[in-house]
């Protein structure tokens, strides 16, 4: 083993680096089995062999397998190099929080096991931001309700300031002047 690839296994990528990995498929957040395989230190291929070796490990809500059309859609969103250079025969697995644990079981490497920490970590600040959204949108919904009630007169009386008074208008067109008395 060379110094870069040890000084690289004892750094593990961060948790906040790999949330920028995390694609969402099928309304699941997911990391796909290139990314995962690079995390891990391992090829794509290396990873899919051990995964097909053992399938009974990865049920459908620990990995899917996307179709053409996602994996199109995928790389569109991340601008991603062109097809027909060496490419893939297969559309990429991917793996939601529970299957990337699972991978690196099945791996069973150092690099693996690290990594899968920092991955499982990313995964659970995602939930963290999200609940926390969730609670803040609660919070300003209810805000908007109250704030709609309490300043409905105030809403009231602007928009009552903002109509022009209706005054008398004199008709339109000409008119001529009313002949002067003496002349």
């Amino acid at each position: 083993m060379t110094m870069s690839s040890e000084k690289s296994d004892e750094t593990p990528i961060s948790a906040v680096r790999i949330q920028r990995l995390i694609v969402e498929v099928r309304g699941q957040r997911v990391l796909l089995d290139d990314t995962l395989a690079t995390l891990y230190g391992v090829t794509t291929k290396r990873l899919n062999e051990q995964v097909s070796r053992n399938e009974d490990r990865f049920p459908d809500d620990f990995m899917i397998r996307l179709t053409w059309d996602e994996w199109e859609s995928l790389r569109s969103q991340n601008a991603t190099s062109k097809t027909g250079r060496g490419g893939r025969r297969y559309p990429p697995r991917a793996f939601t929080e529970h299957g990337t644990v699972m991978a690196a079981n099945v791996l069973n490497s150092p690099t693996a096991v690290r990594a899968s920490i920092q991955v499982v970590r990313a995964f659970v600040q995602f939930r963290e931001m999200l609940a926390s959204h969730k609670d803040l949108s609660r919070r300003l919904d209810t805000l908007e309700r109250k704030y709609d009630a309490q300043f409905k007169a105030v809403f009231d009386a602007v928009r009552e300031l903002m109509t022009p008074p209706v005054t008398e208008r004199r008709p339109l067109g000409f008119r001529p002047p009313s002949p002067k008395k003496g002349k």
